[in-house]
């Protein structure tokens, strides 16, 4: 069994990736979180982001309202973000205060800086095979499956999970590339038996230890995109110990998708310096 783990994937594209940024010269990559009220993982991730954008050379901003700012006034400053050119990606950070429409704001940010290809529009780029930003965990997936020479070409690639974030563009991903793709969910009935077809898992359904040792069939590849917490420690949506035991690759939880996701998160921001 193959331990596919994120590092080696991210350390490759950044060393690409810091090439291109040093090809730039004395220019400024700008990327800006937007953060509302103290959700603590919202938080974390901005904490996050801002070192490792800093560490890899970009300038980093941080737009921070109270858990009491309105509609109006995120929305305000998310104008302000918008229209700041110096500022090139730009990502919400969810979840937000119930007051915060998201689905208008996130159509209201700008497509060229939706860094997490969060918007109506980018999504129907990518839907639609015209181009556009596409969400960093489903470019993750991919760039994980590439870096270990996995080949997708003429596989049957499973996903659970339907989510406009990482289900449905991940099994449009994966289509691109000549797969057969099947989509399952939580009201997927007799889940097991379409999961067992796939000779790719990518289990993205935000439940611990949804996806079972019965449920994969012998060789298959799994991608556990989860992130959960049970019983004091973070897991994925995979039963990592025992589906080890009879995939023949699977991504740990820690270790595995989120540090790719970060570097995808850095190449977008590239991307759209250049948009």
């Amino acid at each position: 069994m193959i331990e596919l783990r994120g590092k080696a994937v991210a350390d490759a594209h950044k060393a690409r990736l810091q090439e291109k940024v040093a090809a730039i010269g004395s220019d400024v990559i700008t990327m800006a979180v937007l953060l509302v009220g103290n959700d603590h993982g919202a938080m974390m991730y901005a904490d996050f982001m801002e070192k490792t954008a800093k560490n890899f050379g970009y300038r980093f901003v941080r737009t921070q309202l109270s858990e009491t700012a309105t509609h109006d006034e995120v929305y305000a400053a998310l104008m302000e973000l918008n229209d700041d050119d110096s500022i090139h990606g730009i990502l919400p950070l969810m979840p937000m205060p119930e007051q915060v429409d998201t689905e208008k704001l996130i159509d209201a940010l700008n497509p060229k800086k939706d860094i997490d290809g969060l918007t109506t529009y980018n999504i129907g780029l990518v839907t639609a095979s015209k181009g556009g930003f596409a969400p960093c965990t489903a470019k993750a997936c991919m760039a994980i499956l590439d870096y270990y020479d996995i080949p997708v070409e003429g596989k049957h690639v499973v996903v659970v999970g339907r989510s406009q974030v990482i289900g449905k563009p991940v099994a449009l991903m994966a289509l691109e590339r000549n797969a057969t793709v099947s989509i399952c969910h939580s009201r997927t009935a007799d889940l097991a038996h379409h999961v067992r077809q796939g000779d790719i898992v990518i289990a993205a359904a935000g439940r611990a230890h949804m996806i079972t040792a019965d449920m994969v069939k012998a060789g298959a590849v799994v991608i556990d995109v989860g992130i959960n917490e049970l019983d004091g420690k973070t897991v994925g949506d995979v039963d990592y110990e025992a589906v080890s035991q009879v995939a023949s690759a699977i991504t740990p939880v820690p270790g595995g998708v989120g540090s790719v996701t970060t570097t995808m998160m850095l190449a977008a921001v590239y991307e759209a310096y250049h948009a």
